[in-house]
């Protein structure tokens, strides 16, 4: 298959910052989509390490650590390297070349009107510096270097693709070729799951549950969620609608008899929150049962892990390598 136009099958470019162990909220909104999406699509899954420095370039004591502890989260929930290309960003050199080279041709009105950029110029605390800048550049760089059709996004990411459709538009225009398809957003369902304590949920505020935690970690941390704060007592009727964080989760992760059994109970005061806590801990359990044990499977062996991503590297890197030849023979650099 020839590599300097776009595929017979669709591709998939879609990629994740390798900040450490993964939650529930990276499930919800990434990974299964990711995993529904590998049957249909030629998948690149790419861990971003380059775009973990433009925030934290100064904490990369734990850089390769959180690479691996990330795949792992990937494969234990079903990325499968048997059918997507799974790779390191900074494994591959020809990106940051490529980056370069489409680095020449933005106007630089383009990337100041970047909304991520824009809302961080609005914060006298933002640490602005010139990797960041460029960041929407080597983000089109990761998705063009494999010719990435379509790029899952939620509704509040759509924008962010935008200017990667006009480089590639730009350079297609400017050395008068076709080799670069515009990426086009594959809009996924991203439910908005809030953190155990009502905040959004992150790693730094330490309020989600971890894909890697086991079912006792879960059952203390369910323990802690906020419910309804007006209601006091057990004899209280509760309103499910004002539970912050417990019912919303029963409507993810439950099925509807569950949901419609549990707000009835609430409602009525035949049920507590802690008895509506320990029935999630067992629904949550459930779903992260087979994760866990695949996890842990590939936990065990480290080195099959280092093997998928060395396959990935050499099939992505192939496929980069062959664009960029191409590049550089469009912008007469050979």
């Amino acid at each position: 298959m020839t590599t300097t136009g776009q595929p017979q099958r669709q591709r998939i470019m879609s990629g994740m910052r390798p900040t450490g162990r993964l939650h529930l909220g990276h499930y919800m909104g990434v990974l299964r989509n990711w995993v529904a999406m590998q049957p249909t699509y030629d998948c690149y899954f790419m861990v971003a390490d380059w775009h973990a420095l433009t925030t934290k370039y100064d904490q990369t004591d734990s850089l390769v650590e959180n690479r691996i502890e990330m795949v792992l989260d990937w494969l234990a929930c079903g990325v499968d390297p048997e059918q997507s290309t799974i790779y390191v960003q900074s494994q591959i050199p020809e990106i940051a070349e490529l980056h370069l080279l489409l680095s020449m041709l933005v106007p630089l009105p383009w990337v100041e009107n970047d909304p991520t950029l824009k809302d961080m110029v609005k914060d006298p605390s933002a640490d602005l510096h010139y990797g960041l800048l460029g960041y929407p550049i080597l983000q089109t760089a990761d998705i063009l270097a494999m010719l990435g059709d379509k790029v899952p996004v939620g509704k509040d990411q759509l924008a962010h693709l935008e200017i990667s459709r006009d480089i590639a538009r730009r350079f297609n225009h400017v050395y008068q070729t076709d080799l670069f398809p515009e990426p086009r957003p594959l809009l996924t369902e991203t439910p908005l799951l809030m953190g155990l304590d009502g905040n959004k949920m992150g790693k730094s505020n330490n309020n989600g549950i971890l894909l890697s935690d086991t079912a006792e970690e879960t059952a203390k941390k369910l323990k802690g969620a906020i419910t309804d704060t007006a209601r006091v007592k057990l004899s209280d009727p509760g309103d499910p609608t004002a539970c912050q964080v417990v019912y919303p989760y029963y409507q993810l992760f439950a099925d509807a008899e569950v949901q419609a059994l549990v707000a009835k109970e609430c409602q009525a005061a035949e049920r507590g929150c802690m008895a509506c806590k320990k029935q999630l801990t067992e629904v949550i359990n459930e779903l992260l049962k087979p994760i866990r044990e695949r996890r842990a499977t590939f936990a065990n062996d480290k080195g099959q892990v280092m093997a998928v991503l060395a396959e990935g590297q050499q099939k992505a890197r192939a496929q980069a390598a062959d664009v960029l030849a191409t590049v550089r023979q469009a912008v007469k650099l050979v």
